[in-house]
């Protein structure tokens, strides 16, 4: 029978330890702890236990949020009276929010503080601030993201926007001559595009990223209200956990089986060490240190059948 559970491999676990013909001495909460375990160990190993996806995210500006409504134009300035802080008001700024990229030089607005704007000379009250990816420096990443790869760079040789845009040079060249490609020959086509990846490789760097999945954090190294605006998309490539939340055929994986098996049988015979040696009526003698025992030589083999068949190679880093 196919498991497409949590709770169906969990029977399935105890069934193969002898329930319901002997007891299995554990716990109902030390045995979910030891499937989660084990499927956290398959999903950060297990070449089946991950996959590839592309994480988009549009930036967002720092928000100021004012006391009351105020007006401020779109590209005035506004000075933190108390900290000296200066930020340009962007168009998406609302009544009641000032929406900002970064501030200029290293003062910060503060709570409390009153700011001007240079051009209309109205002024607010700063109730709380949240500041957005631009001034962070780095995107929040989902729980789920085991590791990030890459981050897509949009606008190659002769990208002259702020931010990177699709519409770039290898875009406009693709879209304007494509049609020849079907008449003629692709000499010329191909010697373009060549020379074009020279300059790339020579002039432009790929985004320096990084990532820890403890932080859920993805920093890009470069200076980020010069390179980005805000509403821009950052598209990265990155490695997903396999949740059997989301797909039931993970509960039936067979490597999975069997090491959730031999972590139960691991706590079982913990539990039971501790009675060893005692004989019950009928001449019966527990002895966890066995089952203890066994239990470890069957997860040292499990886990070595997962490097050796199904862990991927690691990756190879050049610099």
């Amino acid at each position: 029978m196919a498991l497409s559970t949590r709770q169906e491999l969990i029977d399935y676990c105890l069934r193969r330890l002898g329930f319901p013909v002997i007891e299995i001495n554990v716990d109902d909460d030390q045995v979910s702890d030891r499937i989660d375990d084990a499927i956290q160990l398959w999903q950060e190993y297990h070449f089946d236990g991950v996959e590839r996806v592309y994480i988009k995210k549009a930036l967002e500006g720092s928000t100021l949020n004012l006391s009351a409504s105020v007006a401020f134009t779109e590209g005035e300035t506004v000075t933190g009276a108390t900290s000296g802080a200066k930020a340009t008001v962007d168009k998406s700024s609302s009544g009641d929010k000032v929406i900002y990229e970064n501030v200029e030089g290293v003062a910060k607005f503060q709570a409390g503080e009153t700011i001007t704007g240079s051009d209309s000379g109205l002024t607010a009250t700063i109730s709380t601030i949240t500041k957005g990816d631009i001034e962070n420096g780095y995107i929040t990443i989902g729980n789920e993201i085991l590791g990030v790869t890459k981050m897509f760079k949009f606008g190659g040789v002769g990208a002259t926007s702020n931010s990177d845009g699709l519409f770039d040079i290898d875009y406009q060249f693709a879209q304007n001559d494509l049609y020849n490609l079907l008449s003629a020959d692709v000499t010329y086509y191909s010697m373009v595009k060549t020379h074009m990846n020279l300059l790339e490789s020579l002039f432009v760097n790929d985004r320096a990223i990084r990532f820890n999945r403890k932080t859920n954090k993805m920093y890009i190294d470069t200076d980020m209200d010069k390179t980005f605006d805000i509403g821009d998309w950052i598209i990265a490539e990155g490695y997903a956990l396999v949740a059997g939340t989301d797909y039931s055929e993970v509960y039936n994986d067979m490597w999975l089986k069997k090491y959730a098996t031999a972590l139960i049988k691991r706590q079982w015979g913990e539990n039971m060490k501790k009675f060893g040696g005692i004989q019950l009526p009928g001449g019966v003698t527990l002895n966890g240190d066995q089952i203890f025992g066994e239990a470890l030589t069957e997860i040292a083999t499990i886990e070595e059948e997962m490097q050796i068949r199904y862990e991927l190679p690691p990756t190879f880093m050049t610099g």
